[in-house]
């Protein structure tokens, strides 16, 4: 019997938890300490894990205005539990139900691509960037 998955925002006592994750699941350059990454979360409008039982299965976090656009940022979903919705429901939890928002996004990952435009994403002409500093 798999247990059942749940999807909320961050709870204080989570962040370091979810810093931890992160570290484990190949993020660990964009974390930080742990006052960087509560920080970072704080910060943020929208940060929400995804929990199986009391194991961190999923994370992502989003900035946006709630109003006309947004930023998709940090969705990560552990290896062994990929292809299990997780990553969607996240993403659809950062979002909700707002449809006059543009989300953005960088998928530079592998699979991150094909994944995004699944759930309505489409490649942008438009966009540019200013990397940050290395």
């Amino acid at each position: 019997m798999s247990t059942a998955l749940h999807i909320g925002d961050v709870k204080p006592s989570q962040i370091e938890s979810v810093r931890l994750f992160l570290g484990h699941n190949g993020w660990g350059h964009r974390t930080g300490s742990a006052e960087h990454f509560a920080q970072l979360i704080a910060n943020s409008q929208h940060a929400a894990v995804a929990m199986k039982g009391s194991h961190i299965v999923g994370f992502a976090r989003g900035i946006s205005d709630g109003l006309s656009n947004g930023y998709l940022s940090m969705v990560v979903v552990c290896g062994q539990h990929r292809c299990e919705g997780i990553g969607r429901a996240l993403v659809e939890h950062v979002m909700g139900e707002n449809r006059d928002i543009t989300w953005v996004l960088r998928a530079g990952r592998e699979g991150a691509s094909a994944f995004f435009s699944s759930l309505g994403f489409e490649t942008s002409t438009l966009a540019m960037e200013r990397p940050r500093s290395q």
